[in-house]
């Protein structure tokens, strides 16, 4: 049912915020080239959750002819197994569609092959960099990478919101509904904070007007990484001290790759080059992994949807 889950809220709100940037904006997005990340991020979700379930199915067929005595148990298990499959199947078209959305709001590109390279490498990346079940790459951010680093027209544009405030308003506000359900506003709080005192470092040393400051952080394109892709609770740490301390590397990074390599791209790099950290920070500091079911489902049903 519709907005059962938590990702129901994002997929509306990313999708507004697309309306809104070709509507208010006046973006050049080609519509054929945001059905294009659509469909190569749902066929590739596809595709690798076959390829789980085989697997998976694979191996329950060789356990129940270990033993003939346990074969009515173990017949019920596998049919347990299908129907929860395929109750969350829509799960992973979740997912998909949001990294698809996600792609279409942040990344530019002349031909088609560009999205279709970048919505490949967004969902074979959570199947690919995987540590005990968890990936530790954003989806959407491996594809931006992929993209700027194997295409040649491929690129980022940070200011395309301008600096209007009510934006700023309306991210704040509809990235605050999901932070709240999901509890990860330490990490924005964390990654914003961080930023917003190392650039006010700066600007006092610079001795800079407060208003290039503000100018430097009214950014549409920091908020939405900051509230929607920083915080994915799927591949950033699950302990609370991890989030925050990984936030903080993040921001100060970023803060770094901007100001002194000029880098306008320097917030998705840093997050490309820091994610690993995710699974070191889940081994110092150990804490319930997240899951997007309210319904009592397992992880172990739900990792190979992810």
């Amino acid at each position: 049912m519709l907005f059962q889950d938590l990702r129901d809220y994002q997929i509306l709100f990313l999708t507004l915020f697309l309306v809104l940037g070709i509507g208010t904006r006046d973006w050049t997005v080609r519509p054929e080239l945001i059905l294009i990340a659509i469909a190569t991020c749902l066929i590739t979700q596809w595709i690798f959750s076959r390829g789980n379930q085989s697997k998976g199915d694979s191996s329950n067929s060789s356990n129940s002819n270990s033993s003939n005595s346990n074969s009515s148990s173990l017949n019920f298990s596998h049919s347990s197994f299908a129907n929860l499959d395929f109750l969350n199947s829509n799960l992973s078209i979740r997912s998909a569609l949001i990294t698809s959305l996600g792609l279409s709001l942040l990344l530019r590109a002349d031909h088609w092959t560009t999205i279709a390279i970048a919505g490949f490498f967004a969902i074979a990346s959570k199947f690919i960099f995987k540590v005990g079940n968890k990936h530790f790459f954003n989806p959407a951010n491996f594809g931006i990478i992929a993209a700027l680093i194997l295409t040649n027209d491929a690129w980022v544009s940070p200011g395309q919101w301008g600096e209007d405030w009510w934006y700023a308003m309306l991210f704040l506000g509809a990235g605050g509904i999901i932070l709240q359900k999901v509890g990860r506003w330490d990490t924005t709080a964390a990654f914003l904070g961080t930023y917003a005192v190392l650039e006010g470092i700066r600007n006092f040393w610079l001795g800079w007007t407060w208003d290039v400051y503000s100018h430097r952080l009214i950014n549409g394109s920091l908020l939405l990484f900051a509230l929607f892709m920083v915080t994915d609770p799927r591949s950033i740490p699950n302990s609370r001290i991890g989030r925050v301390i990984w936030a903080i590397c993040i921001a100060t990074l970023t803060f770094i790759l901007r100001n002194y390599f000029l880098m306008s791209t320097a917030v998705f790099w840093a997050l490309f080059l820091l994610a690993p950290l995710t699974v070191l920070f889940d081994a110092i500091w150990t804490a319930q992994r997240f899951s997007w079911s309210s319904q009592g489902i397992g992880d172990s049903i739900l990792e190979i949807r992810d």
